[in-house]
Parts: structure tokens; C-alpha cells; sequence
């Protein structure tokens, strides 16, 4: 059996941000191989060969990739067509890319700076968000309405839903964890179908991450450590895309790694490196058998999942995202002494409380005095680029006994002019922490001097791969463990700024 030539690895799709040609815009450029007429051509009609083969499978990608591959080189064997290697190269990038990739958008789905992809009707150009430059437009579109429904169709099936005239609303998560929401044109909307796809990292930050960003400082963090370790329950508030999923994630990694941890969500976003975790996911309702049968028969919602976790006696409750009727169910939990976690969609501690006294929620005031301290985080522009910044740190400390307001303190404050955070001084939890340990205001200031330390070592440590499982839960294991031992480990490595060109948006 004749061999064939080696392939051209080059050949590939990439993707560059660059002024636009006409307005001078930044925007998000897809380049990939060109094919001639005759390719495109023969291009599809080898995809219905491989098609009729049921080559496509359900396994994972690189396995997947390798077995198209291999499928490829055979039928190169009998078509002059797939002789040529560069041809071949081309041809092969465009059936993997539309096979067992995401197709015309693949590039900016394997691209790691990529947040969220954004298509918003036919005819109009595809939006990228980029950790560093914000959202783009990108050079690509679907000028064909029969076309984009079939690709949003397609997204659909991948994510295990099924979208239709009947149904012409989706969300679910693609293989690898993306987050989709995908609507069927015209049904509902007047442009034709859209879809967007917010992206996760593989890693999920860590408070390392976090100070090494500038999203908050060592200082801060290191208050935060002591907090969260001691059973402290928090909510992180915030607008649409300020990192709130972002910052509880990284907190969860101080809480100590034998505790068991319980986390309710509507879609898969959180990733913990811990064991002792049970994460649950809501669903929607079963398919109908007949007209008569009610709608949501099968549904779950969280509601029904913070009822069973519960039941499963975590030491921390983890509620991705506090929406409806559950939030009772949480602020009775922490009222009882459980500790929970979680974000609220919030600009301040004010809509915060107006939001959670009116309907959907129409919780109590008095059940918000159990909630001890409140994160406020969002997204400005520092140094005139997107970044990401928790702008205070508060505690609330009960309610007026004669106006019945929230009284709260700010402990830390971002201050915009300087970029950096300031502080109070004046902690009712580092109080109370003192006081459980029976010891001076003084030794928990020399504890969190020694975590700010610590942290601002890990930010700056120079041996760690940032695409690596990162080791942040042995390290503060092993400082529980021996804190002097584990500071003077810090203090041998190199410390170094931040890496440059990484912004301020983790």
C-alpha cells in the first residue's frame, strides 16, 4: 500500500484582534485556509461520505478527531482528489473543524481569551467577548437564514435539547461546559435565530488568580480566607458579566477540603477541586406523553434541589445564582446557623434588599440580618481596558431597631482613582472570630498579615503552569497544617509582578 505524504500541521484556522478596515474599531479577525470552488465542492461531498459511514460518535474530542483522521487517509487512498497534501490539509481541517469541532465558529471556541460568542440574526456580524479587549465584532456572519437555523439546531442537538417551532427556546450546556441559549427565528425573534454561548475556563480561578488580576488585593482576600475558613456565609452581588460566578468559585477554595460542600445551579458553572462535593443541576420538564398531562411533570428546579440538599447535612450550601422562592430556604438556612454562599444579580446592598423584599422573592427584612457579609463586584475600565473589580466589602450587622433598616459597614472599598483597596479598619466578623478564639484583636491582625503574605507569594510565584490543576487547596491545607512552615515555603520562591498583557478581567 502506497504511503501517503505527510500533512501540513500549519494549516489551521487562527484569530487576531486588529483595527477594522473602515471604522477603526477593534475587531475579532477569523483566518482560516481559503478553498477554491472545486474544494468546496468536493468538500461537501466527501462530508456525506463520511456521514453514510457513521463515522461520528459519541466520545470524546480527541478521539473523535483521531478516528476522522484515520477515516480521511483511507478514503485519500482511492480519491485524486485528497492526493495532493496541501489540498488534503485544507479538506481535513474543515471536516474535523465541522464534524467534531463547532464549526464556523470553532476558532473562537478553542481560543482561551474568548468569554462569550454571540450571534444576534442572519445577516449580522458574530460578537466575541475577550478577557482582555471587551466585546468585538468578529468578520464572520450567517447571511443564510436556512443556514443558521441549522447550525443553532445543531447546537441544540449537541447540548442534548431540541429546538422547534413548539419549542423555540434553549438552554443547556455543550460538551465541554459552555453555557447555551439559543432561539429559533422567526418564532420569536424578528431577526432570525440567535444563540449565545458563554465559555468557562478549563481551570476555574483561584484567589491567587484573583489578586494576581487586580481584582481584588492580598489584603482583601486574606480577610476573606479567615472568613470563609471559620463558616462564614457570604453572597456575592453584581451586574450581568462582573465575575460574581468567578468570585464565589475562588473563594470555595478556602473552605477546608474534608468539609462536605453541596452546590445547587441551573446550569454547570462551578469547579472545585475538593472530593467532598455533591453538585446539582435543576431540570426542566419531561416531554409530554399526551395533551392532557401537566407541563412541568419531571421538572426540578432549585428550589426542590435545596430542599434534598438539605437533607444531606452540608457544611457549606452553595446556590449558584439566588433568583426565586428559594432564596427563603437560604436565609433560614444561614438564620440556623448553616453556612451558604452564593450570588445575586445586584448592583448594591440597597437593590440587593429592595429586590429581595419584592416579589418573586418577598423575603423578610429581619431574615437579612443573618447574612454577615456581602461582596458588590463589577466591571469598569481600568487604565481605559475592561477589567473587573470587587468594589467594597461589607457586613451587615443587624437592623435598626427603630427604622428597621439594614445597618451595614463597609470594611473594604475599592477606591477608581488609584486602583487599589482601602480599608476601615473596623471588622464586627474579625471581632467575633477573636472572641470564638478566645484571643486579641492584635493576633487576628497578625493572622491576616501572615494569609496577605502568603497570597501575594502565590500571585506572584514564577513555578506554576497558569493552564495546570492548580495546587491552591494543598497549599492552604498545608498552611492549617503549619502556617510558619508554609510561609517560609512561600517566601523561598520568587515573587514577580503580574504577567503583562493580562488585564484586569480573569
Amino acid at each position: 500500500m502506497t504511503a501517503l505524504p505527510a500533512l501540513d500541521s500549519r494549516i489551521r484556522g487562527t484569530a487576531e484582534v486588529r483595527p477594522g478596515e473602515d471604522s477603526g474599531e477593534l475587531s475579532y479577525r477569523i483566518v482560516e485556509p481559503a478553498l477554491s470552488t472545486e474544494e468546496r465542492r468536493g468538500l461537501g461531498e466527501i462530508r456525506r461520505r463520511l456521514f453514510a459511514t457513521e463515522l461520528i460518535r459519541p466520545e470524546g474530542p480527541t478521539e473523535a478527531e483521531a478516528r476522522l483522521t484515520e477515516r480521511i487517509e483511507v478514503l485519500a487512498r482511492a480519491d485524486p482528489r485528497l492526493q495532493d497534501p496541501d489540498r488534503r490539509a485544507r479538506l481535513t481541517y474543515y471536516l474535523v473543524r465541522d464534524l467534531v469541532g463547532f464549526g464556523p465558529i470553532d476558532v473562537p471556541m478553542r481560543d482561551p481569551d474568548i468569554e462569550d460568542i454571540s450571534c444576534d440574526g442572519v445577516g449580522v456580524p458574530l460578537f466575541v467577548h475577550h478577557r482582555r479587549w471587551g466585546s468585538l465584532a468578529t468578520n464572520l456572519s450567517f447571511p443564510d437564514p436556512t443556514e443558521l437555523d441549522r447550525f443553532v439546531g445543531s447546537l441544540a442537538q449537541r447540548s442534548g435539547r431540541h429546538l422547534s417551532v413548539a419549542e423555540p427556546l434553549v438552554e443547556g450546556t455543550l460538551p465541554g461546559g459552555a453555557r447555551l441559549e439559543a432561539s429559533l427565528g422567526p418564532q420569536i425573534t424578528t431577526r432570525g435565530s440567535t444563540f449565545t454561548i458563554r465559555r468557562f475556563r478549563e481551570r476555574a480561578f483561584t484567589p491567587a488568580d484573583l489578586v494576581r488580576s487586580g481584582t481584588i488585593d492580598a489584603g482583601t482576600m486574606a480577610y476573606l480566607w479567615l472568613a470563609v475558613e471559620s463558616g462564614q456565609s457570604f453572597v456575592v452581588l453584581g451586574g450581568t458579566a462582573s465575575g460574581k460566578t468567578t468570585t464565589l468559585n475562588a473563594l470555595l477554595h478556602f473552605v477546608p477540603a474534608e468539609r462536605k460542600i453541596v452546590s445547587i445551579e441551573d446550569t454547570r458553572e462551578l469547579h472545585l477541586p475538593h472530593e467532598n462535593w455533591v453538585p446539582l443541576v435543576t431540570r426542566g420538564p419531561a416531554p409530554r406523553a399526551g395533551e392532557a398531562e401537566s407541563p412541568e411533570v419531571g421538572a426540578i428546579d432549585m428550589y426542590d434541589l435545596l430542599s434534598a440538599a438539605l437533607r444531606q447535612r452540608p457544611q457549606y450550601l452553595v446556590v449558584g445564582e439566588v433568583r426565586g422562592r428559594e432564596a427563603y430556604t437560604v436565609f433560614q438556612a444561614m438564620a440556623t446557623g448553616r453556612t451558604c454562599c452564593a450570588t445575586f444579580h445586584a448592583e448594591s446592598l440597597r437593590a440587593m434588599v429592595q429586590r429581595m423584599e419584592n416579589p418573586p422573592i418577598s423575603l423578610p427584612r429581619a431574615l437579612l440580618a443573618a447574612l454577615p457579609i456581602v461582596l458588590v463586584q463589577a466591571q469598569v475600565r481600568v487604565d481605559d481596558m475592561p477589567a473587573r473589580r470587587i468594589r467594597s466589602v461589607i457586613e451587615i450587622e443587624g437592623l435598626d431597631p427603630e427604622t428597621e433598616e439594614v445597618v451595614a459597614s463597609t470594611v473594604y472599598r475599592w477606591d477608581a482613582d488609584g486602583d487599589r483597596f482601602e480599608t476601615s479598619g473596623q471588622s464586627r466578623v474579625l471581632e467575633q472570630l477573636a472572641r470564638e478564639r478566645g484571643v486579641g484583636t492584635d493576633a487576628i491582625q497578625r493572622e491576616l498579615d501572615r494569609r496577605r503574605s502568603l497570597l501575594e507569594r502565590w500571585a506572584g510565584a514564577t513555578d506554576r503552569d497558569p493552564l495546570a490543576p492548580d495546587p491552591f487547596l494543598r497549599d492552604a491545607a498545608a498552611y492549617a497544617r503549619d502556617p510558619e512552615g508554609a510561609l517560609s515555603a512561600a517566601l523561598r520562591r520568587e515573587e514577580v509582578p503580574p504577567p503583562a498583557g493580562r488585564g484586569g478581567t480573569p
